[in-house]
């Protein structure tokens, strides 16, 4: 089964990402099948708009930590090394996925992201590389591996918050619903899930009207205001210390923790701060 699924409808692209069953959760393949989704989109003239989703119940859960977190260190995965680790080892990795996701930022056609469920951890970082993002109301967005073992390596919280309510996403590791995303003004519209199609919808088939140049111009005009701001940079910084996050004693420790009780019951117990990842311990609440 196609990992991303891609179907040219009129002037619009639909790129969905298709891995339901774990709600679209990124592993090693998919970030390659979206980029070349992107790819196929901007080679055809007849497209103007690319809408993108999430098959099943969510956008995009974030990274596959089945895999990923479960599996132990050195077993097929390259997000936790042996130790010593390769700081550049896994820089190379991670920004390989970075570049991917950014092909949605660089595509010369419109992206707008219709979220729906959840769009965390990594599946922020993706929808966020977008030109727009439309969510359901009752949608959560957020990237809360910042609490222990990780670091959002497209960095667009800044760029799209500003540094004060950045920060608040970050030193948290909140997710929020689509009604104070809104607000936020981390996306464009949050509306009622019965009315995210059609909102998607109205949108797309209006930007669809306008010539693929005038969009292209206008798009090329805003995303260099950004990169002039240095966004190159600051997703190097953004990608190493994912990194980093991730051999820390405590992103080990987190990392062990899921190897032997489970990623779900690692991930309950970072989020909801009850686990010393210092001290590799439950957190006494009478201490």
């Amino acid at each position: 089964m196609a990992k991303v699924l891609y179907e040219k409808d009129g002037r619009i692209a639909r790129i969905t990402l298709n891995r339901p069953e774990v709600l679209n959760a990124i592993d090693d393949e998919l970030p390659r099948a979206l980029a070349e989704a992107v790819e196929r989109a901007n080679g055809d003239a007849g497209v103007h708009v690319i809408v993108l989703s999430g098959a099943g119940r969510a956008f995009c859960a974030g990274y596959d930590l089945t895999y990923y977190a479960e599996a132990a260190a050195g077993a097929g995965n390259a997000v936790t090394q042996e130790m010593p680790w390769d700081p550049m080892q896994d820089y190379a990795f991670m920004m390989r996925n970075t570049e991917l996701f950014m092909s949605l930022w660089r595509s010369y056609r419109p992206v707008v992201t219709k979220v729906h469920g959840f769009a965390v951890a990594g599946g922020s970082d993706i929808a966020l590389c977008s030109d727009m993002i439309v969510m359901a109301e009752d949608a959560e967005i957020g990237y809360m591996p910042v609490r222990v073992w990780g670091c959002p390596t497209t960095a667009m919280w800044v760029y799209r918050l500003g540094p004060e309510r950045a920060k608040r996403m970050l030193f948290t590791g909140d997710r929020i619903d689509g009604r104070e995303a809104e607000r936020l003004g981390l996306v464009l519209k949050a509306v009622p899930a019965e009315r995210l199609d059609a909102e998607v919808e109205a949108l797309a088939q209006r930007m669809a009207t306008v010539p693929v140049n005038q969009l292209m111009m206008q798009k090329l005009v805003v995303n260099q205001a950004i990169e002039a701001m240095g966004l190159k940079q600051t997703q190097m910084f953004a990608t190493v210390f994912d990194g980093i996050t991730r051999h820390s004693p405590e992103g080990l420790n987190f990392k062990q923790r899921a190897e032997t009780a489970g990623w779900k019951q690692a991930v309950r117990e970072r989020d909801q701060g009850t686990f010393d990842w210092t001290a590799n311990r439950p957190i006494n609440p009478q201490a």
